[in-house]
């Protein structure tokens, strides 16, 4: 062994003993062996030899000692093994006469390094194994894995030892010589893994028996006809890509040549995710090899792939416009060995990984949807490319997501197609810091296969085991699949000018189906005829225009899958809903939402925030903000909607109003009134994400387009921190329907408003949403009152359709004492989308100024004309933004027929907020070409929002000055 930097202490050998006698397994192997050989009985004298003899005779490395310390010390005054049954309150001792049994200190030094030769094999065995089809470096030496390291030399080749938990060998004893033979096959071979820094130990023995015992008498399953399946799948790759290359010369596909493995991988996924009772599997990947998986996998119809490349396809206009072949998405029901299977592959923009979290959120939906509380009936499988696996922040913010409490999907099996150049041009290490590009992986403890791509017999190996191990523990597993891509980084790109060496190895290397036809061929599975006529029958297939269909399955019909999306087809925006609800509800909910056990402790300032809301729903005092939300969720819920709002401060609120999850203060327990509303009501979920905007915000997304029925919701802590989440809402959000055709009734609150708070703080950068507003593709709104927030939350279900609202929240508005409302604000009105001059002595025809605005300025306008004593200048409040309501603006028009000034009065800069936006469109509604809209409010600025206090109150009060100064032309 080697020399610990200090000596052993008896106390710790004895601590290890009374574990031993207790449970073997729980010690390292080197400590199993040693005490197997002492034959201890409950008549065992005290120890003769000191505890100075003790420490010298059995040593340990330092980090081996710690671990066994800490051990011990966690195993300590369990229950003892029958032989102590009677020395519980003791340490069990060892005597000298049984010391004399044990193994002479060079035999344990030598089996002591045979096991952790078999331990470095584990840990480090996946550095030296031959990972690379194309062999671009030579194999690195790593000593920890040389006998010779441990102190093993020639002779000790033949002599044999214990293999102790190596379970290569069923009788646990083998020399050295078949031991190292079978450390290298298993862990040094087309096969590389990374386990050991597995926490659990139970997964971490699980591997280890798998990967050793399985391996080694090749019990995954690959037999003749499994073979015969992998090579016509890789020709069935193969030979896509070939007739793309001859047909359609020089257009992008994005070829999967080099990476054909990854085909019989996915089938093999499949199929095998049947076998264990999956009923949907959610694809998401980029462009690398997408046309041949919509194909070769999901079935797609190849008359309509070729019609994409030839320019064929119809096109209606309006169903939007659409996007490239492969950015595409897909679904099929196909039939597996375990029952029918529904296949999605998700649609995908250039952004590459940005896809993860929408599959993820899109499994949860379907998962809760299915009540599949194990998270075992829908699997989402990613698909990443190397330099976008460990270069983009997303995939880390997804992988963290894995684990949480309202984002969980119980695993997701990670393929990454590795083909060694990073991105266009760049070579591997001028990419990432790390040895792998999977290292990120290891950050939620996911086992980590590297598989060389050229050997498709051990990509299924490993494809059965990494989805078994998924299933059993329901934990992220990551396959990567080290290849190589045959052309450029599209078929447009000339990889020589930047890779020449690698792609002068490229060019002499024989395809992957040539390599594994003549494998078969030579091990007589096949003739050597077949593999061409395989590849003339696919051939045929696709000049015929024929479906092509993976082998051994068939297209499912009537299979049920998902939710009925019809009812929000065709619907137009005028198709609006009544919100209000009726007194005896509001009486009813308000009474649910401020309730809680009558032995719970409020904190003093929550339980003053819940009384006050007895008084609103008592009519007692106006409602506030908090209120009214909270009466949206509860009558939603009552409804039979349900409810999934998230964020990093949601459940009590980022500004403290919102209190929709209960603390007491004695227990730490926690109770949520909006869990019970009625006895059987649907779900609400309200989460505190983790501090992520983009992961997060992609993931609500996919559920919310995959769950119609459920109102769910993102917020922000401040409405500018979306733009961390910028990708999702320009990708996804605003644009899906138009590209994919992929409705999604998503809710954004966005805290807005200048309150002084600094540029980060004040504005949520509206005029970003507006700028992609078109083809009626979303909802921007800003409510002003309560109860327009209550009527606004409920008419987004209650509509017959699902598109993204966009809402700016407030924020000091909050608690504005002027920004409430009464209880027949709820039960006698709906939204309004303008709300006109509420001061009825203002009279219209002697109004000499209307000011449009929107949001919490309305109110520092109404206390400004208080002030002033004004009353010929109007404020309306402008709602909705967009989709801008033409009709209503027009009726408040006509009614100040007389007016000549119009302004827009905002508190953001004029390059900013809503001013470039609306003034073209609210002069085209007027259609009164005498009229100008004015704009009163701060003036062009590169930053939001003034840092300083001062500035802030002076721009303040000077935009208002302006808005009353009849003189003002703007």
């Amino acid at each position: 062994m080697t020399e610990p930097s200090g000596l052993l202490n008896a106390a710790f050998i004895n601590d290890l003993y009374e574990i031993w006698l207790q449970d073997p397994n729980q010690l390292e192997p080197e400590w199993q062996l040693y005490f197997s050989r002492v034959q201890v009985s409950q008549s065992s004298a005290k120890p003769e030899r000191s505890a100075t003899q003790l420490q010298a005779q059995f040593r340990l490395h330092p980090s081996q000692q710690a671990d066994n310390a800490a051990s011990a010390q966690r195993k300590r005054r369990q229950s003892p093994h029958p032989l102590i049954a009677e020395t519980t309150t003791q340490p069990a001792m060892l005597s000298a006469s049984l010391l004399s049994n044990a193994l002479s200190r060079q035999q344990m030094e030598k089996q002591s390094a045979v096991h952790r030769l078999i331990h470095y094999f584990r840990v480090r065995g996946h550095e030296i194994a031959e990972l690379d089809p194309l062999k671009l470096h030579d194999t690195r030496y790593v000593e920890d894995l040389d006998p010779a390291f441990h102190g093993l030399t020639e002779a000790d080749m033949d002599m044999e030892f214990s293999t102790g938990t190596f379970f290569a060998f069923s009788n646990q004893q083998a020399t050295l010589r078949e031991i190292f033979t079978a450390l290298q096959q298993i862990y040094c071979g087309h096969i590389g893994i990374e386990f050991m820094h597995l926490t659990d130990t139970r997964k971490k023995r699980w591997l280890q028996e798998n990967l050793e015992a399985r391996f080694v008498h090749d019990e995954c399953g690959v037999d003749s006809d499994c073979k015969q399946h992998i090579l016509e799948r890789l020709v069935a790759a193969e030979g896509l890509e070939h007739y793309l290359h001859m047909q359609y010369v020089g257009q992008k596909r994005f070829s999967l040549e080099g990476a054909e493995s990854l085909i019989p991988l996915l089938d093999e996924v499949v199929q095998n995710a049947g076998r264990y009772g999956v009923k949907e599997l959610v694809f998401g990947m980029a462009h690398r090899g997408r046309l041949n998986v919509l194909v070769n996998i999901m079935g797609k119809s190849t008359r309509e792939l070729f019609s994409e490349f030839e320019g064929t396809i119809d096109i209606d206009p309006r169903r939007g416009s659409g996007d490239v072949k492969y950015h595409q998405g897909y679904s099929t029901d196909v039939m597996t060995p375990g029952g029918p299977l529904h296949l999605t592959l998700a649609f995908n923009p250039s952004h590459l990984e940005i896809i993860n979290p929408v599959v993820e959120g899109s499994v949860r939906a379907r998962q809760e949807r299915r009540h599949d509380h194990e998270r075992n009936e829908v699997l989402p499988v990613l698909i990443h490319g190397d330099s976008a696996f460990s270069g983009q922040g997303v995939v880390m913010e997804t992988l963290n997501l894995s684990e949480t409490k309202g984002y969980r999907t119980g695993g997701t099996v990670h393929i990454v197609i590795n083909n060694q150049i990073g991105f266009t041009t760049s070579d591997p290490f001028d990419v990432r810091s790390t040895l792998y590009c999977t290292d990120v992986a290891k950050m939620v403890r996911a086992p980590i296969f590297h598989v060389n791509a050229d050997n498709p017999e051990a990509v299924i190996r490993v494809s059965k085991l990494a989805l078994e191990y998924r299933m059993k523990f329901n934990m992220d597993v990551v396959i990567d699949m080290i290849c190589y891509r045959r052309h450029g980084h599209n078929e447009a790109d000339e990889p020589m000018a930047t890779q020449p060496q690698m792609y002068q190895r490229i060019k002499k290397h024989p395809p992957i189906t040539t390599l594994y036809a003549e494998k078969l061929i030579k091990n007589e599975i096949i003739q050597p005829q077949d593999a061409e006529m395989m590849a003339q029958q696919y051939r045929a297939v696709l000049k015929a225009q024929e479906m092509v269909e993976m082998a051994r399955r068939r297209k499912v019909d009537g299979f049920e899958y998902g939710t009925n999306w019809k009812p929000y087809l065709g619907t137009k925006w005028t198709q609006e809903a009544p919100t209000h609800i009726s007194k005896e509800a509001l009486q009813y909910l308000s009474e649910r939402i401020t309730s809680h056990p009558p032995d719970f402790k409020l904190h003093r300032t929550v339980e003053r925030i819940i009384e006050n809301r007895k008084k609103m729903a008592a009519g007692e005092i106006d409602a506030d903000w908090g209120f009214a939300e909270l009466l949206a969720y509860a009558s939603l819920l009552q409804a039979g909607y349900p409810v999934r709002l998230s964020g990093q401060d949601s459940g009590r609120g980022t500004f403290a109003h919102r209190h929709a999850v209960l603390h007491d203060q004695s227990h730490n327990g926690m109770y949520i009134p909006l869990q019970h509303i009625t006895p059987r009501q649907p779900q609400f979920l309200i989460i505190n994400s983790l501090l992520s905007e983009e992961a997060v915000l992609g993931f609500e997304f996919g559920y919310a387009s995959s769950e119609p029925e459920t109102l769910t919701i993102w917020e922000a802590q401040f409405g500018d921190f979306a733009n961390g989440a910028q990708v999702v809402v320009d990708q996804f959000i605003s644009s899906s329907e138009a590209k994919w055709r992929r409705l999604c009734g998503l809710v954004l609150f966005l805290p807005h408003g200048y309150d002084g708070q600094g540029p980060e703080h004040s504005s949520a950068r509206l005029e970003r949403y507006l700028q992609l507003c078109a083809e009626n593709n979303m909802q921007v709104c800003v409510p002003s009152e309560p109860a327009q927030f209550f009527h606004l939350l409920r008419r987004q279900m209650l509509r017959p359709y699902r598109k993204p609202l966009i809402v700016m929240t407030p924020k000091s508005l909050l608690r504005n004492k002027h920004s409430t409302s009464k209880l027949e604000d709820f039960t006698d009105k709906d939204f309004e989308l303008l709300i006109d001059e509420t001061d009825t002595s203002i009279d219209p025809k002697q109004v000499k100024r209307v000011l449009l605005c929107a949001g919490q300025v309305y109110f520092k306008l109404l206390e400004a004309r208080t002030k002033k004593g004004i009353n010929n200048i109007a404020i309306l409040r402008l709602e909705q933004l967009y989709p801008l309501p033409r009709a209503t603006l027009s009726r408040a028009l006509e009614k100040y027929s007389n007016t000549k000034q119009w302004f827009w009065v905002q508190e953001e800069p004029r390059n900013q907020g809503a001013w470039n936006f609306i003034h073209a469109r609210v002069l085209d509604t007027m259609h009164q070409p005498n009229i100008r809209l004015g704009y009163a409010g701060r003036l062009l600025f590169a930053s939001p929002a003034a840092g300083y206090l001062k500035a802030h109150l002076d721009q303040e009060r000077e935009l208002i000055e302006q808005a009353f100064d009849l003189e003002f032309r703007g």
